[in-house]
Order: C-alpha cells, then structure tokens, then sequence
C-alpha cells in the first residue's frame, strides 16, 4: 500500500518544473492528481506523463489569479475524483528584475496576484471542502527568499513572505479542524525558472551556486520529496511550518 492510495491530490502550476515533479511524485505514491496549469500545452504533457507512469490525472487549464477559474477548478476536482485530501498551491511566477524604486506597479500586482493572492483563493476553495471530509493537508510554495531578502526582487520577495505569513495564519484557524497547511520554501532549484534568476549567465550561475553548502542546485523532485512527506502521515504533528529546501542556504 503505498502512501497516497485512494487520495485525491491537486497540484497548481503543474505543467512543468516543480510543480511537474510534485504531480508525478504523488501519482507514483498512490494519489489520483488533478493538475492545474495556465498553459494547457505543458499541462497535458503532465498529465501524459502521469499516465504513462502507471498512474491516474486529469488537466484542469485554470488561471490561479481567476476566482471563478480557481472554483471551476475544484468542482471538477471533486465531480471528478469524489473529494481533495491534499493540495500543493504551487503556481508562482519570478515576474521582472529591478530594485524597489524602478519595480513597476504592473510587475507589483501581476507578481503578488499569481504568488500571493492565488494562494488564498486556492485555499479559500480547498479548505471548506477539507472541512466537509474532516481532514486534508496543503502545502504552499514559498521560496528561500520568503525567509530572508533578495534584492532587485522587491515583488518576488514580498510574495513570497507573504505566502509564508498566510500559511501560518490559516494553519492555526484549521488545526483543529484537522488540516495541517504548511509551506516550502525551495532556494535555486534546476527549472526554467532559475533562468530567470540567472539571466543564462554562467558567471552568475556560478555566484549563486558558490552560495550553496551543498555546491548545486536543487532538483525539482527534491522539492517534491518534502512536499509528500509534508502532506503524509509522517509529518502529522507538523502545521504551520516553511520548511526551507535550500541545500543549507539558510544556515550560513
């Protein structure tokens, strides 16, 4: 038996990178997974590729920035699969490089809306129904800069604070209840999205890796590794919690 059989999972901003692995990583430990992507070509991809493995998806395109598409999202997902055990509000965007002062209102709102405010609207939807069934786990993806600055990132950094703040707010209204919501907190991970970080350029490539005590990125799947055991009954004394997965970035 493994860990998630009979479960219902749905994964946000799964059409690639993290989010990807997180999906493939639950059906492969049980779960039926319900991905959800704005971009439908990659989402599909995720979707195949759980089938492939053996294991049980369907693709929901939804814009997690969209009240009525984050709805839309988990009726399907309960019509579908017949209830949601975990979730992992995974969508995030790195949104454009500059300091506070040259950082445009636009970047600001899209930034917040797809990092921060989405991250509510998906539990706003998620939590009621975890209420009905009595139990359920989330996991929200936060970021190493959630825990501490990054500079000429201002937008990034506040999103992803604030996803941190939000997650201990809801997991202490819920922890009765017998939801557990916590956060991951990844430092530079191999995924398109460290591209935007890094520009293409080896020589800040090499800047950014000579800061990690392990010496490299982090995987996608390693990400994935902590959001399962957050989400399992390992960790069922666990809530409230951001837990950083940054090669011992944090400890220096």
């Amino acid at each position: 038996m493994t860990r998630f059989e009979g479960k219902v999972a749905l994964v946000t901003g799964g059409g690639s990178g993290i989010g990807r692995a997180i999906a493939l990583a639950f059906a492969r430990d049980g779960a039926r997974v319900v991905v959800a992507d704005v971009d439908n070509t990659s989402g599909e991809e995720t979707a195949h590729a759980v089938s492939e493995d053996g294991g049980e998806a369907i693709f929901l395109q939804v814009d997690v920035g969209n009240r009525a598409h984050v709805e839309g999202m988990l009726h399907k997902a309960v019509t579908t699969y017949g209830g949601l055990d975990c979730a992992c509000n995974n969508a995030g965007i790195a949104g454009v490089q500059a300091r506070t002062v040259e950082c445009t209102e636009e970047n600001w709102d899209r930034t917040l809306l797809i990092n921060l405010k989405s991250v509510w609207l998906c539990m706003k939807c998620e939590i009621p129904q975890m209420l009905k069934q009595k139990s359920g786990a989330i996991v929200n993806t936060s970021s190493a800069a959630g825990l501490i600055g990054l500079p000429g990132w201002p937008a990034y950094v506040a999103s992803k604070h604030g996803v941190i703040g939000l997650t201990k707010a809801a997991a202490l209204e819920y922890a009765k209840a017998n939801i557990r919501i916590n956060a991951v907190c990844p430092s530079i991970i191999r995924t398109e999205m460290a591209e935007c970080f890094t520009g293409g350029d080896r020589k800040v490539e090499d800047y950014i890796l000579a800061q990690q005590p392990l010496g490299r990125m982090g995987t996608p799947e390693e990400v994935a590794g902590a959001v399962l055991w957050l989400c399992s009954d390992a960790a069922s004394f666990v809530t409230g919690h951001a837990l950083a997965v940054d090669g011992g970035l944090l400890a220096r």
